[in-house]
């Protein structure tokens, strides 16, 4: 049946209002080229198609736990060792003591991260960067200071054997990287970053970890919960040209106790049935499995509107 001409403007109106009111809730990722970004963004995506709301990205240097905690934004993403320390109260946030409203939600990729060196290098394996140029610090982002460090541990090395380049977070360093200030980028593979600084050196190689139980008990005092992945050679990953030994540790999606049940609960919902979706706008989210979004991380309480959801899907409690 058709509206009536003076009705039909009305009618649209109330939709576009309806399309306009839609409540915005921000999902803090690190800057824009890194793996966060890309995967905060195709989630950002999937959330504001499929749900009666409408997610932002806000890139920025620091991971957004303290706005989480402030109460200030509802989403980040952060690594599960991060995570642990800053809700525990630990290690870098150990000053400010255990935080009270972060709250998990989902367990999504496992960050791949790995050092890369120019494809033409003499360097050959990380305990080879011993002298090397490293970049340090992090004042911004510290948690990339101690997932480098634990490359260099697997080696056998500290910060001590290496010449370090103050950088104040991971974008910052590529470019170091890139105009030859440092002899060594560490970055998540299959990231933007990364394929920009491989076309600007003229291609890249990633450095082995050491994959013996005591390189990876060297590896898990400084990233509890880290482990190893053997990846194999594929046309979107620079740097690997065989079977490779990396570390990798998984992303968690966070919130915040001030934010409302049913929003986190709509936001997992989105997220567990659109695997294909969110792969289509980030690669690396083949790797996501629904099935294990229910994951736990040590000292962070899971989200109400999370446990709400893994109860109907028969993913509670954490197997």
């Amino acid at each position: 049946m058709k509206l009536p001409r003076i009705l039909a403007p009305v009618v649209a109106g109330l939709f576009a209002a309806g399309a306009a009111h839609a409540q915005v809730i921000s999902l803090i990722t690190t800057p824009a080229g890194s793996f966060s970004n890309s995967a905060g963004a195709a989630m950002a995506k999937v959330v504001s198609e499929g749900t009666k709301l409408r997610m932002t990205i806000q890139a920025q240097a620091a991971t957004g736990f303290e706005d989480l905690e402030a109460g200030t934004v509802e989403f980040n993403v952060g690594n599960s060792f991060d995570t642990t320390f800053f809700a525990l109260g630990q290690e870098e946030y150990k000053a400010r003591g255990p935080a009270k409203s972060i709250r998990h939600v989902a367990a999504m990729i496992p960050y791949r991260v790995a050092m890369h060196v120019r494809a033409n290098s003499d360097i050959k394996t990380i305990a080879d960067l011993k002298g090397k140029r490293v970049s340090s610090g992090f004042n911004a982002q510290k948690t990339i200071a101690r997932i480098i460090a634990a490359h260099l541990a697997n080696a056998g090395l500290s910060y001590k054997d290496v010449v370090g380049v103050p950088a104040p977070n991971v974008v910052r360093q590529a470019e170091d990287f890139k105009t030859g200030k440092t002899d060594v980028l560490f970055f998540a593979i299959g990231s933007g970053a990364i394929k920009e600084a491989s076309v600007a050196v003229g291609g890249l190689r990633v450095l082995e970890v050491n994959a013996s139980p005591a390189s990876v008990e060297s590896i898990n005092k400084l990233l509890p919960g880290a482990y190893i992945l053997n990846v194999k050679p594929r046309p979107n990953i620079e740097g690997i040209d065989k079977p490779t030994n990396i570390i990798a540790f998984d992303m968690h999606l966070n919130s915040s106790a001030k934010v409302r049940e049913e929003v986190v609960y709509q936001v997992v919902k989105a997220l567990y049935n659109n695997k294909k979706k969110l792969m289509s706008s980030f690669r690396p989210f083949a790797l996501f499995n629904p099935q294990t979004m229910g994951k736990a991380v040590v000292g962070t309480p899971f989200h109400p509107g999370a446990i709400k959801f893994y109860r109907e899907m028969n993913l509670w409690p954490p197997k």
